[in-house]
This record gives C-alpha cells, sequence and structure tokens, in this order.
C-alpha cells in the first residue's frame, strides 16, 4: 500500500466497499440499504477514503442547523495505523466549516480505545455515558463532544 489517500464524496458505487468496511469493522453493522438512504437523506454528508482506486475508508455524519453528529468513521483493517482515520476526521472538519456547525458529537463504544484517542485527538471531549447502550453485548457508549469547531 503506497498509502495515495484521497477524499471522496460517497456516492452508490462506493456502497459494496462500504458494507465491506463495516463488516470488518463493526460487530453490528448498518444494512446496506441504510447505507444507501443516507445518500438521499438532505442532512447526511458522507465521504469514503481511497487509496488509489480503492475505499479503504468513510466516515460520515448528520449536519443538523449547527451541529453535527457523526454516525460512522470505520477503516479498512489494511489501512489502520496509517493515518486513515486523522484523514476522514479532518475531511468531516472540512464539511463542518463550509456549513457553519459550531459543535460536533458521537457516540463510541467505551472499549474502543483506539478510536476514542482519535476523537480525543481531534478535540473531543468525553461528556457523559449512555449505559448498556450498544445491543449486542449491552457495552456503555462514551458521548463525546467537540465544541470548539
Amino acid at each position: 500500500m503506497n498509502n495515495d489517500f484521497k477524499i471522496y464524496p460517497m456516492d452508490k458505487s462506493s456502497i459494496k466497499s462500504i458494507m465491506v468496511i463495516n463488516d470488518l469493522s463493526f460487530p453490528i453493522s448498518w444494512s446496506q440499504e441504510s447505507m444507501e438512504s443516507e445518500l438521499d437523506n438532505k442532512f447526511a454528508k458522507y465521504v469514503v477514503l481511497k487509496n488509489g482506486n480503492s475505499i479503504v475508508g468513510y466516515g460520515g455524519m448528520w449536519v443538523i442547523i449547527d451541529e453535527a453528529h457523526i454516525t460512522n468513521v470505520a477503516v479498512h483493517p489494511d489501512a489502520r495505523g496509517l493515518g486513515a482515520g486523522d484523514i476522514i476526521v479532518d475531511a468531516l472538519f472540512r464539511i463542518c466549516r463550509k456549513h457553519k456547525v459550531t459543535a460536533i458529537t458521537l457516540e463510541v463504544r467505551s472499549s474502543n480505545f483506539v478510536a476514542i484517542n482519535l476523537y480525543e485527538k481531534h478535540g473531543f471531549e468525553k461528556e457523559s455515558i449512555r449505559p448498556h447502550y450498544y445491543e449486542d453485548n449491552k457495552e456503555d457508549a462514551v458521548i463525546m463532544w467537540n465544541r470548539h469547531l
């Protein structure tokens, strides 16, 4: 992998690769229909990260008035540890600035230390816990915010 990463808007042709990344990344993955419906969601803003012609990651959020909620960030296991997550979060922040978003939030599994560290690196702070949030194992979700965009 030469790490020639580039960000592109998500489109219908991205969905198949995104579903592979989802299945490799999340115990409970969104359905293909749910991902496709995001293309028609006026609040949804999604990007894919490509290395050459291959999608190696993606991220998405909903932008509502002046706040955003990250719905998903995932990187293919072969591209992890190479800065792909940083590139995706930076791309989401650029979209936030374009839409005059002042704060952004997300939920993350309390055991997902890699993701928590990524988000903290980008100015997110832990604000609260949603007990037993995840259906598969009743794990808590950490609610994080960055209110300084």
